[in-house]
């Protein structure tokens, strides 16, 4: 993550595909987000392919956590996390705010 390089921040960079997060992570991901939980599941082309409802997403930490389990290409990315809070890093300015405090 060249931001995080950058700014000299220690940091661990996963690859979600090959190693996804399993669903207590990803729990634990949604328990400190800062950002709407439905944020974390990516609207693009396979959500629509799957005929997914945006709005069974909206609110509802569960169900966010199971279908990312399962499709683990619609995790939104990047995600920052530190123990007591993460946040979805888009734009690139949220990325830098989120590692200089």
């Amino acid at each position: 993550m060249a931001v995080a390089k950058d700014l000299g921040v220690e940091h661990e960079v996963i690859l979600y595909i090959k190693t996804p997060p399993d669903e207590a992570t990803l729990t634990k991901i949604v328990d400190v987000l800062e950002d709407p939980v439905e944020d974390l599941v990516r609207k693009d082309s396979k959500f629509k392919k799957l005929e997914l409802d945006p709005d069974d997403f909206s609110g509802n930490p569960k169900a966010v956590v199971d279908i990312l389990v399962k499709h683990k290409q619609l995790l939104q990315r990047p995600i920052l996390v530190t123990r007591k809070k993460a946040i979805i890093g888009r734009p690139k300015q949220r990325i830098i705010d989120f590692l200089s405090k």
